[in-house]
């Protein structure tokens, strides 16, 4: 089957015909603050007729995201797989959160030390970059 942007000159190749906010509803930043580059999320077990019905409203974009954490994805996973960037993809994910159809949680190396890193490690490290 023939996609529906076969045929059409652009004059810039790279650039994608629909632009993010128009997948987006023309938000631009996420609402949600806990999903981050390494945020693991998982398509929900059990999904009720309702959130399946809205599941099918939504944009072609969150119905593949969903297909896709079928098993857990990083945030930065997902939104190389979809080919968007990651802030787009947070604002998508985080409907299909608030819908009750993906969940989120910290990887398991966060969750297991209790927390973050410690600051001092992250700076060393950052020290550590500077000096290369």
């Amino acid at each position: 089957m023939k996609h529906w942007t076969e045929g059409f000159e652009d004059d810039d190749a790279d650039e994608p015909l629909v632009r993010p906010y128009t997948i987006t509803g023309g938000r631009t930043a996420p609402e949600r603050d806990d999903l981050t580059l390494i945020t693991l999320v998982t398509a929900a077990s059990e999904v009720s007729s309702e959130a399946g019905r809205a599941l099918r409203r939504m944009q072609p974009e969150h119905r593949t995201i969903f297909a896709l954490c079928k098993r857990p994805l990083a945030v930065a996973e997902v939104a190389s797989a979809l080919n968007l960037p990651v802030s787009v993809t947070k604002i998508l994910i985080g409907d299909l959160i608030e819908a009750g159809q993906m969940r989120a949680r910290p990887p398991l190396a966060f969750a297991q030390a209790g927390g973050f890193p410690d600051m001092a490690i992250l700076e060393a490290v950052r020290d550590g970059l500077r000096k290369l």
